[in-house]
């Protein structure tokens, strides 16, 4: 068996141990057993166990950054916002025990398709920045959506038996979005904020998206990080502030 046949069989038979064991867990000796490898073979691919997970993640979320890599971007942002949450909600409730590996506290470091998953969020918000949809600026977006996107998908699939109800994914959702899309891209509910308490960060988050995009028109680069840096702490200001 060729070196780079050796590497995939392990890494296959990993996936495959790790989506059928009752906790997630997987032994070192267990996937040597079912690779038909000795033990040194998987730590010279791997290093260690560690780092036999860390591939393993990696392996899986391949396939779902696949479906975002091929995606036609809409025309509309604010719909792909939502149908990324949903697709990615619907990965962890098919991929329970990869999607708990992915977000394991054990983990030493995120793993490179976390950080590509964020950046293609961010895009997306960045996008709807630059149509003035959003009320804070697109960083500060992601992170609220990804935390609580994650939240949402960690309980469905660490604790199905209370949260059961297949309608609380799209309802944190649209409750997330609406804190941070302007109301004319989603509905707010009564109370979050003034008809006009969001005109003024919005064109913030617009602004600093388009300066992004245009790469600082007539600015320097010091400049237009300045510039950058005023527009987001407005468009983050919290009302009152």
């Amino acid at each position: 068996m060729s070196t780079t046949n050796t590497r995939t069989r392990i890494l296959e038979v990993a996936t495959e141990l790790v989506a059928g064991s009752p906790d997630g867990d997987i032994s070192t000796r267990a996937v040597c057993e079912a690779a038909q490898v000795g033990a040194p073979a998987l730590y010279r691919h791997f290093g260690d166990k560690e780092g036999l997970l860390s591939a393993v993640v990696d392996h899986g979320f391949e396939r779902y950054l696949a479906t975002k890599r091929e995606r036609d971007e809409s025309t509309d942002p604010v719909e792909d916002l939502r149908r990324g949450w949903d697709s990615h909600v619907e990965f962890a409730v098919r991929n329970p025990n990869l999607y708990r590996l992915m977000n394991s506290p054990a983990m030493r470091t995120p793993p490179a398709a976390a950080l590509e998953s964020h950046r293609i969020l961010t895009r997306d918000l960045e996008r709807a920045a630059a149509q003035g949809r959003i009320r804070v600026a697109p960083e500060l977006a992601a992170q609220m959506i990804m935390s609580a996107s994650v939240g949402v998908a960690l309980m469905l699939v660490a604790r199905p038996a209370t949260f059961d109800d297949a309608d609380v994914s799209r309802r944190v959702r649209d409750a997330v979005h609406a804190s941070i899309l302007t109301p004319d891209a989603a509905p707010v509910e009564p109370g979050v904020a003034e008809p006009g308490a969001t005109e003024v960060p919005s064109a913030a988050a617009r602004l600093s998206a388009l300066l992004r995009e245009a790469q600082g028109p007539g600015l320097s680069t010091a400049e237009a990080a300045l510039m950058k840096e005023w527009l987001d702490r407005v468009a983050n200001a919290r009302p009152g502030e």
